[in-house]
């Protein structure tokens, strides 16, 4: 993996101990990422099927046109998606025109990090994550606090852009908000959330990215996922 977690700060908040490179964010510490496993549903490639690891996976989809899959948190989860129509999960251009996605990998920029927040409601409990593409394994994740979806889309890109220049990466950022790509390219989060002391935490992050955003420059691109055409983002929650 194109990202090492050995040397980071290190800060203990709620009893857990995280890594926080530039005192910025809080980044997940390595061995966190590495815990988690995914299960991989094949609706539609060689041998339909669920798989364990992505590279028994990609055997089953990799040159098959109209290859139809996605990935999941759990076990259960996987065996009630393959038990069900795929179009369930995986977009609503495919749910509502029954034709299959196209197959991402073989359309995106392949060394990419895929970033993606949820909330829950609008303000709610809201967290964001990124993922790198060519593995789909979680890179950081960061709440749950107070906040909205287009801001927690907003910190995950600046999140991935500290990252990525840390690390001194040659990565591309995708993201489906076209409302959080433009406030980078702004480098103001225009939210129209009230700051009050039930959302302070999250505007303290806010304006600490707002002056990394003022105070560096990068190169890194910023593309817009095509939901409608590769189905959900990789770093989805998955709640929808």
């Amino acid at each position: 993996m194109i990202f090492s977690y050995k040397s980071h700060i290190r800060i203990k908040s709620c009893g857990k101990t995280f890594c926080a490179p530039y005192g910025f964010f809080v980044y997940l510490p390595q061995t966190d990422v590495m815990a988690k496993k995914k299960y991989y549903v094949v609706w539609q490639g060689v041998n339909p099927g669920i798989y364990s690891s992505w590279s028994e996976c990609e055997k089953q989809i990799k040159g098959i046109k109209g290859a139809v899959y996605k990935s999941f948190e759990s076990q259960e989860e996987a065996e009630r998606a393959y038990s069900s129509s795929p179009y369930t999960y995986i977009g609503k251009n495919a749910t509502e025109t029954g034709k299959p996605l196209a197959d991402w990998r073989g359309e995106v920029v392949p060394n990419a990090l895929a970033v993606d927040a949820a909330c829950s409601g609008n303000p709610g409990p809201m967290e964001y994550r990124a993922v790198y593409l060519p593995t789909e394994q979680e890179v950081f994740h960061f709440g749950p606090l107070n906040g909205t979806n287009n801001i927690g889309e907003f910190l995950a890109i600046v999140h991935a852009l500290a990252l990525i220049q840390q690390r001194g990466a040659n990565v591309t950022i995708y993201s489906d908000s076209r409302t959080a790509i433009s406030w980078i390219g702004q480098k103001k989060c225009k939210t129209k959330l009230e700051r009050t002391p039930q959302t302070e935490e999250v505007f303290r992050l806010v304006d600490r990215a707002e002056a990394w955003l003022q105070t560096h420059e990068w190169k890194t691109p910023i593309l817009k996922w095509d939901t409608d055409r590769w189905g959900e983002i990789p770093a989805d929650f998955g709640r929808k």
